[in-house]
């Protein structure tokens, strides 16, 4: 019969808990251990809850703007409350793992349930009623799977990671991003039918990272530098309404990251990624396509993309820097209005600039992001975004190891190619428990 025994100690791979453990505050997980040692089971997640109140663009003086992530009143005001998870949904993941025959083996899943009202299953795309609400009575939460995957590998040969996890293009931005406790941009907690996530500064700045079914390789680590390279299966595009087919080939991403220890205080991280893939598609009937293309044709376009990421710090004080560039890979996220209906591309890129610092069991941080999508061609959406942009002060208070209290402030401002503009503002207070 196994028998268990239990201890606490620091998340420390990212693996284990991702999202939830690498967010600067304290985290542990539980490990479980099987009496004969060979396997060991842990579990590692967060709860978190915020009061997140929104000042939008009033609609009498809001404009256009497709695509823009500053939020619009209605006609009963510009204010919007509302009590719900930020940045991360909720989180509890299962790992175990073991070594044989000198390599190490794991697999891991993770769970994210939400707080918000949502009948739809997915935290992120809820069903709503006829009047555009799910958040009624007799409502329940959603349960979003982001994480199934195995590894296996060891110092000498590299870890190849099979399975549903977050992708390479965007994920040091998102989980340096000071707003992960946090909630950052409200996003749909600004509306009445509010997710169980918020945009942090997700298309204020970077592309969601996104949870991909993938395979890659890690080499192993070379005084400090390493090397990820793989696929992954191939999105189609939220925004294009032609008709989908089967991909001839897979996604490819990769990733360069270098740590570089300075001194006892100091210490430099720096990364690179690029990430490629095909959208294709068969024009619709009626479809703006069909007068150029032709209902029924074949048309294609090559999605790609590149980040660098530079991150010091120096004791209590760390700043980063981030830069992406895409071409037909749009904004917010993966292929998200990457073209203009007609397998025309349109470019993008944007950055984010952080700095943070800690005065004993408080950290005080701003950031500030602009993400930027170009036309197509001269022809293509006045209307269409051309920059989001925000600013986030926020004070982040431990007080236990693993219980932060925040609180942020963000200011937004969406901009469109014909001079359109939109601006709310955003501010939150709760609480982030890790485990």
């Amino acid at each position: 019969m196994t028998k268990l025994r239990g201890k606490l100690y620091p998340l420390a791979p990212w693996a284990a808990g991702v999202l939830c453990g690498l967010m600067g505050a304290p985290a542990g997980a539980m490990d479980l251990k099987t009496a004969d040692g060979a396997w060991t089971f842990t579990v590692a997640g967060n709860v978190n809850v915020h009061y997140i109140y929104s000042n939008c663009e009033s609609l009498t003086s809001a404009s256009v703007v497709a695509g823009g992530l500053a939020c619009v009143g209605s006609q009963s005001g510009s204010n919007v409350s509302n009590v719900g998870n930020g940045l991360l949904p909720a989180a509890f993941t299962f790992g175990v793992s073991t070594t044989q025959m000198g390599i190490d083996l794991s697999a891991h899943l993770g769970l994210y349930p939400g707080i918000a009202t949502n009948d739809g299953g997915s935290p992120n795309l809820q069903q709503t009623t006829g009047n555009g609400s799910s958040n009624i009575a007799l409502g329940t939460t959603g349960l979003d799977v982001r994480q199934v995957y195995l590894t296996f590998g060891n110092k000498e040969m590299g870890t190849f990671m099979f399975g549903r996890n977050f992708g390479l293009f965007g994920f040091d931005a998102i989980i340096n991003d000071m707003t992960l406790p946090g909630v950052g941009v409200a996003g749909s907690a600004s509306g009445p039918a509010p997710s169980n996530t918020t945009l942090g500064s997700i298309g204020l700045g970077y592309i969601y990272v996104d949870t991909l079914a993938q395979m890659n390789y890690t080499t192993p680590d070379f005084s400090g530098l390493n090397f990820t390279i793989g696929i992954f299966d191939p999105l189609n595009s939220a925004t294009n309404t032609d008709i989908t087919v089967g991909k001839k080939a897979p996604g490819f991403h990769g990733k360069l990251a270098w740590t570089v220890p300075v001194s006892s205080t100091t210490k430099f991280y720096g990364s690179a990624t690029f990430i490629s893939q095909k959208q294709n598609y068969i024009c619709r009937p009626l479809a703006p396509c069909a007068a150029t293309i032709g209902a029924g044709n074949a048309y294609d376009y090559d999605g790609t993309g590149f980040d660098v990421f530079a991150k010091i710090d120096v004791a209590d004080f760390e700043a980063f820097a981030y830069y992406y560039h895409g071409s037909g890979l749009g904004t917010t996220g993966f292929f998200i209005l990457s073209d203009d209906g007609l397998g025309n591309k349109r470019d993008s890129d944007g950055f984010l600039v952080q700095a943070t610092y800690k005065v004993g069991d408080v950290k005080f941080g701003v950031n500030y992001g602009e993400s930027k999508l170009d036309l197509a061609n001269a022809t293509d959406l006045a209307a269409l975004v051309s920059k989001n942009r925000k600013v986030t002060g926020g004070v982040y208070y431990s007080l236990t190891k693993n219980l932060t209290l925040l609180g942020e402030f963000s200011d937004v401002q969406a901009d469109a190619h014909n001079g359109n503009k939109n601006k709310s503002t955003n501010g939150n207070v709760g609480a982030f428990l890790s485990f």
